[in-house]
């Protein structure tokens, strides 16, 4: 079993200054404990439906960028790209220069976008859910090609592109980890069935994702896609530190589900959770799936 660290919380320590070393210092020591991908959210406002709009957040692939400098084995995303928030083609460029400036160590993990209150905040267009998703459809078909050899037009509903060129091209082979996030059961986990490699499903319970992977394994069918291919990840909300038997006994039943990588979040000073997760979560995880 995988570990992945979710970095959701800018505001421990509190004083701005230290955001920079702490991040730097936590993805250093979980890098060197055993976790294999380091993920941040990508917010503009903090999401008012855990804490103040007002606390510190920072822009997403700016902080991958100076983990890329930081780290040298963990994977790093975004969980996950809000895709309303970047035009498709920027997105692969941005995307392309984390993976070369981390040598191949980026996944381009992207979803609808939801948090109306910092897209009207910040001007960002605010369209109908069903337009989202067919902007999302648009923006991981954009990113396929401009992670080919295919350097033409792009002609589609919502986008249109003269030229998909992206020099250099990504490390990663055949490109970075797609990993479409959300648990929607008619259009999210089909357009995973269609173009991820990964999923990414809310752990709020084992009988919840056992139903979210069985509808995926369906649209994998109706797609003619092998089911068995994509990479099933979730993020769990629980805490692992309170009581970790109880959190690896969850993940143990996650994992005879085919989950393969599980996310936690720092529920305390982010230093002081990745040596929790050393001392008392990644020797058990070693011995889960």
């Amino acid at each position: 079993m995988k570990l992945g660290l979710h970095y959701w919380n800018f505001s421990t320590p509190a004083e701005p200054t230290a955001i920079a070393p702490t991040l730097r210092e936590t993805a250093q020591i979980a890098e060197q404990v055993g976790v294999d991908s380091f993920t941040v959210m990508d917010h503009f406002f903090q999401m008012d439906q855990t804490a103040p709009a007002e606390e510190p957040m920072l822009e997403g692939y700016t902080t991958l960028g100076y983990l890329a400098a930081s780290t040298s084995r963990m994977t790093l995303g975004l969980l996950v790209t809000g895709v309303m928030y970047r035009h498709p083609g920027i997105l692969a460029k941005t995307v392309t220069t984390l993976d070369v400036l981390s040598g191949g160590r980026a996944r381009l993990g992207i979803g609808a976008s939801w948090y109306e209150r910092e897209q009207r905040g910040l001007g960002v267009p605010v369209v109908p859910v069903a337009e989202r998703f067919e902007r999302l459809e648009e923006t991981l078909q954009i990113c396929l090609q401009m992670w080919s050899d295919d350097n033409g037009a792009y002609e589609g509903r919502h986008y249109q592109l003269t030229e998909t060129l992206n020099s250099p091209h990504v490390l990663s082979r055949p490109h970075p980890m797609i990993m479409i996030g959300g648990g929607g059961e008619k259009k999210t986990l089909r357009l995973v069935a269609k173009y991820g490699d990964a999923c990414n499903i809310f752990g709020t319970s084992i009988e919840e994702v056992e139903r979210k992977l069985a509808v995926l394994r369906e649209h994998c069918a109706a797609e003619g896609r092998n089911y068995d291919e994509i990479v099933k990840t979730a993020l769990i909300p629980q805490p692992p530190l309170v009581d970790p038997d109880a959190w690896l006994a969850d993940v143990e039943s996650f994992a005879k589900l085919g989950i393969t990588e599980v996310m936690t979040m720092p529920d305390r000073h982010p230093v002081e959770f990745v040596n929790g997760l050393a001392e008392r979560i990644v020797p058990r995880l070693k011995s889960i799936g």
